[in-house]
C-alpha cells in the first residue's frame, strides 16, 4: 500500500463515492479541466466526465445555490469553495438555506450537500486566501463543521460527510495538504463525524486543538515529555456537533487543559470549549484554561505569516504556566 498525502486521501475518496454512488458528483471552479487549484480533484472528470465533475463559472453564490438546490432534489454534491476567504458569497445559500431545510420542513427533506474549503494560513497566500472562519460557521445549526488533520482522517471523514444526510462544511487545512504522507486503505470505510480522536495519553495537561495545529500540537508533547510533563493531545476533528465528553474526560484525568486553534482568539472556537470546561468541569480543574491561538487581526502576508500561527514554543509555554498554577 503505496502512503499518500492528505491532498490525494481527498481525491481518493471522491474517487470512491463517485464509482460507488451515481448520486454523488463534484462542482467548482476549474476542478473539472484543471483538476482544482490545490489539485485536489485532478483525473476525476477524466474517469467520470464532465457530467459528474463540473466546471462552474467563477461564481460563489451560484455554485452554494446550485448545490443546495441539486442536494435537495436527491443529488449528494460535493462543492469547493476554491479558498476559505470565497466563502463569504455563499453564507447566504449556506445558513438561509442549506443548514435550515431538516427544520423548515420538518424533517420531510434534508441538504445532503458537502462543501469543501481549503483553510488556514502558511502558504504565503495574498488576501482573502488565508482564513480561519470556522467558528462561524459553528454557530449555525443545522450544519456540520469538520476538520481533518492527516491522510487517513482526511479520507474516512470525507466519506462520512458525503454520506451524511446534512450539509457538511468541510475545511481542509492546505497547509498540511502536502506536509507528510500516510498509508491509507482504498476501502471505502469511512470514519465517524461528531468524534474527537485521542491521538497521545497523557496524564498532566490535556491539549485540545484540530486541523493544520495538530501536528505542532503534537511536537509541544514530545518537548514536554522530556521535561517530565505528561501531555494527552486531542484532535477535536467535528468542531460542530462536537464531543465534549471526550474533552471532559481528559480534563477530569489531567486537571488542566490548553486549548490551539489558528484562528483568532475572541470568539475563537476555542472560547466554546473553555466556556463548557467552565460549566461542567471546574471542579476537576486545578489550573485555568488557557488559549493559544492566532491574534485578533487578520492573517498577515508572508513577512509575518508564521510568526502568527501558534508555535510549538508557544504551546509549550502555556502548558508550563498550567503545570506550575497546578502545582
Amino acid at each position: 500500500m503505496a502512503a499518500i498525502t492528505l491532498i490525494e486521501a481527498i481525491t481518493q475518496a471522491l474517487a470512491w463515492e463517485l464509482k460507488h454512488d451515481e448520486t454523488v458528483l463534484v462542482l467548482g471552479e476549474d476542478v473539472g479541466v484543471n483538476g482544482g487549484v490545490f489539485r485536489a480533484t485532478a483525473g476525476l472528470q477524466q474517469q467520470f466526465g464532465d457530467q459528474r465533475v463540473l466546471d462552474t463559472p467563477l461564481d460563489e453564490t451560484t455554485i452554494a445555490g446550485l448545490t443546495v438546490g441539486l442536494a435537495t432534489q436527491g443529488m449528494r454534491p460535493v462543492a469547493e469553495a476554491q479558498f476559505d476567504g470565497f466563502m463569504y458569497p455563499m453564507i447566504d445559500h449556506i445558513i438561509c438555506h442549506a443548514a435550515r431545510f431538516r427544520y423548515r420542513t420538518r424533517g420531510r427533506l434534508t441538504c445532503p450537500m458537502v462543501l469543501r474549503v481549503p483553510w488556514g494560513g502558511g502558504i504565503r497566500a495574498p488576501e482573502h486566501h488565508s482564513e480561519a472562519n470556522e467558528s462561524i460557521f459553528t454557530n449555525v445549526p443545522g450544519l456540520r463543521v469538520v476538520m481533518p488533520s492527516s491522510p487517513q482522517r482526511a479520507y474516512g471523514l470525507l466519506l462520512a460527510a458525503i454520506r451524511d444526510p446534512d450539509p457538511v462544511i468541510f475545511f481542509e487545512p492546505k497547509r498540511i495538504y502536502r506536509q507528510y504522507k500516510e498509508e491509507v486503505p482504498d476501502d471505502g470505510e469511512a470514519l465517524p463525524l461528531d468524534v474527537c480522536f485521542v491521538l497521545r495519553d497523557g496524564s498532566d495537561v490535556t491539549l485540545v486543538t484540530w486541523g493544520a495545529q495538530v501536528k505542532e500540537t503534537l511536537e509541544a508533547a514530545e518537548a514536554l515529555a522530556a521535561e517530565g510533563i505528561s501531555a494527552e493531545v486531542i484532535d477535536v476533528a467535528t468542531l460542530k456537533p462536537l464531543d465534549f465528553d471526550t474533552i471532559r474526560e481528559s480534563v477530569a484525568k489531567t486537571g488542566r487543559c490548553v486549548i490551539v486553534h489558528e484562528a483568532a482568539k475572541t470568539a475563537g472556537f476555542g472560547a466554546e470549549i473553555a466556556a463548557r470546561l467552565a460549566e461542567e468541569s471546574m471542579y476537576d480543574l486545578v489550573a485555568p484554561v488557557e488559549r493559544v491561538t492566532g491574534y485578533d487581526t487578520h492573517i498577515p502576508l508572508f513577512r509575518l505569516e508564521m510568526k502568527y500561527l501558534p508555535s510549538v514554543e508557544k504551546i509549550v509555554a502555556a502548558c508550563r504556566r498550567a503545570a506550575a498554577a497546578g502545582g
